[in-house]
């Protein structure tokens, strides 16, 4: 039996600031490193620690863009007061956008991971390629 799940999402609007390191600890993680392609989430997204290693696709959409889109795991928490939706690592931030914008227009995608999906006598694996 072979099953294929489509599905189109709509992007959500937001905005992006970035951070520089040292990137750890972090509310997540703690020492844990885990590379430059990173983002602390705000109230927005946050979800009391459930965005913790979600994965979102991050276009610039605004001045200062670059015609590029990166991919980030959330590892931290912008906390209350936060100026954006996503504090970008510096890295990622510079991937889409001048450094010197400072705060820019997003639309951002989670994107969703190897799931397993359990039904009474019927196990299905999807993989997202």
């Amino acid at each position: 039996m072979v099953v294929t799940f489509s599905s189109v999402a709509l992007a959500a609007s937001g905005n992006a600031t970035y951070y520089a390191p040292p990137y750890v600890p972090s509310s997540c993680y703690g020492y844990q490193d885990n590379g430059v392609m990173i983002a602390a989430a705000s109230d927005a997204i946050w979800d009391n620690r459930a965005a913790c290693g979600r994965m979102y696709s991050v276009r610039c959409t605004g001045a200062g863009c670059r015609s590029t889109t990166v991919t980030v795991m959330i590892v931290d928490y912008c906390p209350t007061g936060c100026q954006a939706t996503m504090d970008l690592s510096q890295e990622a931030f510079a991937a889409i956008a001048d450094l010197n914008a400072g705060l820019i227009q997003i639309e951002y995608n989670e994107l969703l991971t190897n799931s397993t999906i359990q039904i009474p006598c019927i196990q299905i694996r999807i993989q997202i390629k």
